[in-house]
């Protein structure tokens, strides 16, 4: 089996280095991920500038690619020079990403969207995050990479489909099992805090905490705040379907 692995929050991060470790063991891992933490980036591209990819070594040996560029760009770029070497990924997984993208977050999240390009290519891609900003303890999350990798090998999704992984941040004895759910819509109450900076200029910065979570069993956030491990399938469509006859009622002339 052919591994792709990525991440938003760098090539050095301990999340990604937990996720290969583990993977490893189950097939050929080829890392490419941003040179830096590119979170919350969302599904941004690089246009204007040109994409550099280098060795990225660990330990004296070859660990992946860094590519300064967005977590989509990774993909894209490995995606192009595996498909030219006649090595295209069975799998795409992007993550342990370090905090939960749930909610709204999923909008933003560059560590969902590189699963996304990889849907876009049609390779099966998973996203994958710890629900914790504090904790470095990513072996949960590790150990269950390779479980739903096996099972969605084993069965494909739709073409434009793919999972989106929240791990809880608790000991593995502590997981309250798996919950199949659907995206929230849990947002944050965002304020900017105004700093100056050395030279007396003002600038802001962005802080928030989130909202109180839907009650529903079968949101994102509702599992990880019950420890459980959720997924959530996403699709590349965001067309609302339930609206469109709704639209063809309005009789829009021009």
């Amino acid at each position: 089996m052919r591994i792709l692995l990525t991440n938003d929050d760098g090539i050095n991060a301990p999340g990604l280095a937990a996720l290969a470790d583990e993977m490893s063991g189950h097939g050929e891992v080829i890392i490419y991920a941003p040179v830096s933490e590119m979170s919350a980036v969302g599904h941004a591209i690089t246009l204007s500038d040109p994409l550099r990819v280098v060795e990225f070594h660990k330990n004296g040996r070859l660990f992946g690619h860094a590519v300064r560029g967005t977590p989509a760009d990774c993909v894209k770029i490995a995606t192009w020079v595996l498909n030219r070497q006649d090595r295209k990924p069975d799998i795409l997984i992007s993550g342990i990403n370090l905090g939960s993208n749930t909610g709204i977050n999923t909008i933003y999240s560059g560590t969902v969207s590189a699963a996304t390009e990889g849907a876009i290519f049609g390779i099966p891609a998973i996203a994958i995050s710890l629900a914790s900003f504090t904790s470095r303890d990513f072996s949960v999350a590790a150990q269950f990479a390779p479980v739903v990798a096996r099972h969605l090998l084993a069965n494909p999704l739709p073409p434009g489909v793919f999972l989106n992984v929240n791990v809880p941040a608790v000991p593995k004895e502590a997981v309250q099992g798996i919950a199949i759910t659907r995206q929230g819509f849990t947002n944050y109450i965002e304020e900017y805090e105004v700093r100056r900076d050395p030279h007396d200029r003002e600038y802001y910065w962005l802080t928030g905490e989130k909202m109180e979570v839907e009650t529903n069993s079968d949101i994102d956030d509702r599992a990880i705040i019950e420890n459980r491990i959720s997924i959530t399938p996403i699709q590349l469509d965001l067309t609302c379907y339930p609206a469109l006859s709704q639209l063809r009622n309005w009789r829009i002339t021009f």
